[in-house]
C-alpha cells in the first residue's frame, strides 16, 4: 500500500468514527428530549390535577409530603414547566444543527467512498 493510499485510508477511518460519534451523540440527545417530554407531560398532567383539587394541597419533596397552598403548588409547576421548556428549546436547537452536521458529513463521507473505491484504496 502507497504513502497516498495509506493517508487516504486514515483519513476514511477518522472520518468514520467521527461521523459515528456524532450519530451516538444524537442518540443521546434525542434520549435527553424524550425524557424532558416526558417530564412536561407529567408536570402539565399535575397541573390539570391540581386545578381540580378541592381539598388540601401536598407536595412531595424527596421522600417527605409537606403541605402547601394550591397557588404555591401552582406557581411551583408551572415554574418547572417554563424551565423544562427552555432546556427542550436548547435542545431542540442542538438536534437541528447535529442533524445538519451529521447529514453533511454523511454525504461528504459517501464521496470520500467513492474516491477511495475508484483510487485503487481496494
Amino acid at each position: 500500500m502507497s504513502d497516498g493510499s495509506r493517508r487516504e485510508n486514515e483519513d476514511l477511518n477518522r472520518s468514520l468514527l467521527e461521523y459515528e460519534n456524532m450519530e451516538k451523540q444524537l442518540e443521546v440527545l434525542l434520549i435527553q428530549k424524550h425524557q424532558l417530554q416526558l417530564q412536561s407531560n407529567e408536570t402539565k398532567h399535575a397541573l390539570d390535577e391540581l386545578k381540580k383539587a378541592t381539598g388540601e394541597v401536598y407536595r412531595s419533596v424527596g421522600s417527605v409530603m409537606l403541605h402547601t397552598t394550591k397557588d404555591a403548588a401552582e406557581a411551583d409547576l408551572k415554574e418547572r414547566q417554563e424551565i423544562i421548556q427552555v432546556k427542550l428549546n436548547a435542545i431542540n436547537k442542538q438536534e437541528e444543527k447535529l442533524r445538519s452536521t451529521v447529514m453533511d458529513t454523511q454525504k461528504k463521507l459517501q464521496e470520500k467512498m467513492k474516491e477511495y473505491g475508484k483510487g485503487g484504496g481496494k
